[in-house]
């Protein structure tokens, strides 16, 4: 059951004022920013309304099915929970309550390298989970990683190619958002006015890349945290050899995210790669590339359902799940609109999110005339330039 303060949210946009009020403007910025001039990510949004829905009438839509199943995994919806860095940012539950609410709500949870709580812990909780991958320069460590995901029982690697270096974030730059935060006179102030997350980051324990020992950074003269080793580990030389020996590392289902041009879909599909999620990060690293929407059908075109493919970036309401099943994706990941809902309530926020989702979807499946999942594709949307 929901806590009652979350009766009144009847929408993702909803969650994301209820987020906007109880954190800080440095970690909402963090949350919400785009890289540079927000082209991309305002994109991500505004291409969405070039598809619109074509309505079948007097169809028998009482009952909708709107489950799917990604390399044989039942699932309730067409959602997977996008991984994200360190959640316990934006609330002091972070993985565990958002890994819990997929579970409770049927859905995929895909946990971060970059993760607040570890690969261990996070797997104690049910559901089904994927573990995404950075290719970072010591390959030992990426093995390490590889191997307590498969002990631990992720079903796959979602090996991420769009951030090896980090886009230019400038709203970050000036809210002086910086993990931990700085305690600074301007910090100090503002989250005087966010008690809640404020009570909540002084009183649990210190938020940290829980996946990397400090071991690792032992013998640096205590200058180096442990976020910074595990960025400076990040290298824009990572290539098309690193994915065959990921291939060779790990016999699991491996998709590739951060793919926007067909011939690499295509490449990715020879190297025997299973999955690519067509994104853009959100917006968050090359500002004016195009809405994932846009190029998903091109996509789709040139590798059909011989991989599974799954499209993220911009996905807020209900129809915009509809129109990317319909355009030939398999499923849509969400990052932002589930952070929202931690934001606002932990574990209870993740699962007001997932529900107004799936039952947004379920609505308009019925108002569209469809009573399947399965059966969406291209004749139900109009496309208009």
């Amino acid at each position: 059951m929901f806590n009652k303060k979350l009766s009144n949210y009847y929408s993702i946009a909803d969650l994301r004022k209820g987020a906007k009020r109880r954190l800080p403007k440095a970690m909402f910025g963090y949350l919400d920013g785009f890289a540079e001039d927000g082209v991309c990510g305002r994109r991500n949004r505004s291409a969405f309304e070039h598809y619109q829905l074509m309505p079948r009438i007097l169809v028998d839509v009482e009952k909708v099915d709107i489950s799917t199943s990604i390399f044989g995994q039942k699932l309730q919806a067409p959602l997977i929970c996008a991984p994200v860095a360190l959640p316990r940012l934006f609330h002091h539950q972070g993985e565990i309550a958002a890994a819990n609410a997929a579970g409770k709500s049927g859905v995929i949870y895909s946990l971060s390298t970059l993760s607040s709580v570890d690969i261990e812990t996070v797997a104690q909780v049910p559901g089904p989970k994927w573990f995404q991958l950075y290719m970072y320069r010591d390959k030992g460590l990426v093995k390490e990683f590889i191997a307590r995901a498969v002990t631990s029982g992720y079903q796959a690697i979602c090996l991420t190619v769009d951030a090896a270096i980090g886009g230019n974030r400038e709203h970050d730059l000036r809210n002086g958002f910086s993990v931990p935060p700085r305690p600074s006179l301007k910090a100090i102030l503002e989250t005087a006015f966010h008690p809640s997350w404020c009570w909540d980051y002084l009183t649990k324990p210190k938020i940290t890349t829980a996946n990397v020992s400090g071991d690792r950074v032992a013998g640096k003269g205590g200058k180096t945290t442990l976020l910074q080793y595990v960025t400076e580990q990040l290298t824009p030389a990572i290539t098309w050899k690193e994915v065959e020996w990921l291939r060779q590392q790990y016999d699991g289902p491996i998709l590739i995210k951060g793919v926007l041009r067909p011939e690499d879909a295509q490449q990715a599909k020879r190297l025997g790669i299973e999955g690519i999620v067509v994104s853009n990060h959100g917006g968050r690293q090359l500002d004016h590339a195009p809405a994932s929407i846009d190029i998903l059908p091109e996509i789709i075109d040139q590798v059909g359902d011989s991989l599974e493919v799954i499209v993220d970036s911009g996905i807020r309401r209900g129809t915009d799940v509809i129109k990317a099943i319909a355009l030939g994706a398999k499923a849509c990941m969400i990052g932002r609109p589930y952070i929202y809902g931690l934001s606002v309530a932990g574990q209870a926020g993740v699962e007001k999110a997932l529900a107004l989702l799936k039952e947004e979807i379920t609505r308009d499946m019925q108002l569209l005339g469809c009573a399947s999942i399965a059966d969406l594709n291209r004749s139900y949307l109009w496309y208009r330039r």
